[in-house]
């Protein structure tokens, strides 16, 4: 697969930063992984950080050295990166059914720590039957529904059954639920997340007590995320915590209302582009289009605005509706877009660039761009 070209160099100053790039302001991204290690530290919980969110093995490296146990992915794909890269403890947070990517998982486990989802008995088997081929030992979290209405099964008994599963399966060990509440993440309101994470937690806790009244131990109770984290950390329930996007930030968590207890994290994440067309005096057009950042969750926001709003976006060009009361931007100005969804956005490039001040520190690979099997 041909990379995309190398947008800038250590040293170079932000005016040599080929558009469009994505850009991380390095002072703040730093501040981020802070806030978040030294809460958790001392907690009782332990820190996996999402890296679907960053996919760059610097960046999970990062979390590592900060006290993280290690990172969750969504696919195998993605595992094998971070394993090859280094990090030896990844939960796949998804099921995984096709044969061959479970045979891929299988082998992963002979060299990592490697951790999957299931919410379905006959998955159980096949991937009893691949770890024991491969050697190896795979370690098995039940998904439960609390919320989300996405994979999992209904808590309570459902979950007992899969977790007798496990535990009645050579080359697996049960290590407890999967409870993340992925809806929850963006509820607007600091009362209506708080809400569904305690009905989460209720769910979570109940099937946990049913499960260790049958003799099984459920150590681990995995999920939250950058929207909710604070609410599983008090909960008295979880044990483990797995924010990703909190690196970042983007617009759409912009949006969400902050409790005067919430941690803020702040806006690290950018598309650096460039205007290159300015045919009227209220409209402006860059270089930053829908093959430069994901719609998702609406058109990203102008940083430092100054009358300038992201109209809309075709293939390569994103037009700028420029308040007649500003003065409009100037050909080749730069300017700096904050992601609607910082996630997806994130796969599209290769190379993040890393910039302390107006200089380029460090350009790292998104090595797990892509890696959707």
């Amino acid at each position: 697969m041909t990379m995309q070209r190398i947008p800038a160099r250590i040293g170079d100053a932000l005016a040599a930063v080929e558009t469009p790039a994505l850009v991380l302001d390095l002072d703040v991204f730093e501040h981020n992984l802070d806030l978040m290690a030294n809460v958790v530290r001392g907690s009782g919980l332990a820190l996996r950080p999402h890296a679907k969110a960053h996919k760059s093995p610097d960046i999970a490296k990062a979390q590592v050295g900060r006290g993280a146990v290690g990172i969750c992915c969504q696919k195998v794909d993605e595992a094998e990166v971070f394993v090859a890269a280094g990090i030896a403890d990844v939960l796949v947070t998804n099921e995984i059914v096709a044969p061959a990517k479970i045979a891929r998982l299988a082998r992963l486990a002979q060299t990592a720590t490697i951790g999957v989802l299931v919410d379905d008995a006959r998955n159980v088997a096949d991937l009893a039957a691949a770890a024991v081929q491969a050697g190896g030992t795979l370690h098995v979290y039940v998904e439960i529904d609390v919320g989300s209405h996405r994979c999992g099964v209904a808590p309570g008994e459902p979950a007992l059954a899969l977790a007798r599963a496990i535990v009645g399966s050579r080359g697996l060990r049960f290590r407890g639920l999967h409870a993340y509440h992925g809806a929850a993440q963006h509820l607007r309101a600091p009362a209506e997340r708080q809400a569904a994470i305690a009905q989460a937690s209720r769910l979570a806790g109940r099937t946990r007590v049913l499960i260790e009244a049958a003799g099984i131990p459920c150590p681990v109770i995995t999920g939250a995320g950058t929207g909710t984290w604070q609410c599983e950390r008090d909960s008295s329930v979880y044990t483990e915590l797995q924010p990703g996007s909190y690196v970042f930030m983007d617009a759409d968590y912009g949006r969400n209302a902050l409790a005067p207890d919430e941690h803020a994290f702040e806006q690290s994440l950018y598309v650096l582009a460039t205007v290159m067309s300015t045919p009227t005096p209220e409209r402006a057009v860059v270089d930053a289009g829908l093959k430069a950042l994901a719609f998702d969750s609406g058109p990203p926001l102008v940083h430092v605005a100054r009358g300038l709003t992201y109209g809309k976006g075709s293939d390569e060009h994103g037009v700028l509706d420029v308040d007649p009361a500003q003065a409009q931007p100037q050909l080749g100005e730069r300017v700096w877009l904050i992601p609607g969804h910082c996630d997806p956005t994130v796969n599209l490039y290769d190379w993040i660039v890393g910039m302390r001040g107006e200089r380029v520190e460090c350009v790292w690979p998104i090595a797990a761009r892509g890696a959707i099997g």
